[in-house]
């Protein structure tokens, strides 16, 4: 879940309708400078379902007492992250291989990333990161995939992802590092106040995505109170315009 506060209460973002927005970028992806996305339509499924292990997690999200909010995904404990993550891929594997690679690329790197900034954590995600590790090897070889290619698209993928979370939560200005280019060199992108990219990344001159919310309170006194809330909570639809600098 992708909290976002506001004066009238707070928005709230499923992970998957963060999920569809990534996708949303990543298949009009591509230009002289950035090249291409390859296979296209296998990596951009994956971009789209890059999270579905929280696909039923966010039906129930977890209450933060401090907040009064839902529990943001920023705020997950170890064994959720776990549970989310572990099957994550299985979910993938009878409907596209390469966006199973996918998505066990971007859930090992997530462990990866969780075991730097809390050490306290990193003895608990290392068997998660080495089974993913020796699954990404069975699936590239069954694709016949390079180690560099699966690279590729992992960063291109952590791109994406980083991209949708900036504009569902109002991160500007936000810089994605390190961005393959067309040549295989890394390039970074600068997401302005007003929404242009620097460099433009798309072959298209503009590019409108959206994704979905709830409007929720800006706080509920308990968890029952806050499941209550975000069940009848009404829908609405986020939409951003992305143009160059």
């Amino acid at each position: 879940m992708l909290i976002r506060p506001a004066d009238d209460g707070a928005l709230a973002i499923g992970q998957l309708s963060h999920s569809w927005l990534a996708g949303q970028l990543a298949r009009p992806w591509g230009n002289e400078r950035f090249g291409g996305v390859e296979p296209r339509e296998e990596v951009v499924l994956g971009a789209e379902q890059h999270d579905i292990g929280w696909a039923l997690f966010d039906l129930e999200p977890r209450f933060n007492p401090d907040t009064g909010l839902p529990r943001s995904f920023l705020e997950l404990t170890v064994d959720d992250h776990l549970v989310i993550w572990r099957d994550a891929p299985d979910h993938l594997l009878t409907q596209s291989l390469h966006a199973a690679l996918l998505v066990s690329m971007h859930g090992s790197s997530l462990s990866k990333l969780r075991a730097a900034a809390r050490p306290a954590d990193a003895e608990r995600v290392r068997d998660h990161i080495d089974a993913e590790h020796a699954r990404q090897r069975a699936l590239r070889d069954r694709l016949g995939v390079s180690e560099a290619k699966a690279e590729r698209t992992r960063r291109q993928m952590w791109t994406w992802d980083g991209l949708s979370l900036a504009l569902c939560h109002g991160w500007r200005p936000f810089v994605a590092r390190d961005v393959p280019t067309a040549e295989g060199e890394l390039d970074d992108l600068t997401l302005a106040d007003n929404d242009t990219l620097d460099p433009w990344p798309f072959g298209a001159d503009r590019l409108e995505v959206r994704c979905e919310g709830r409007r929720l309170a800006s706080r509920y006194e308990d968890e029952r109170a806050m499941l209550e809330g975000f069940v009848a909570a009404p829908v609405e639809t986020v939409r951003f315009g992305l143009a160059p600098a």
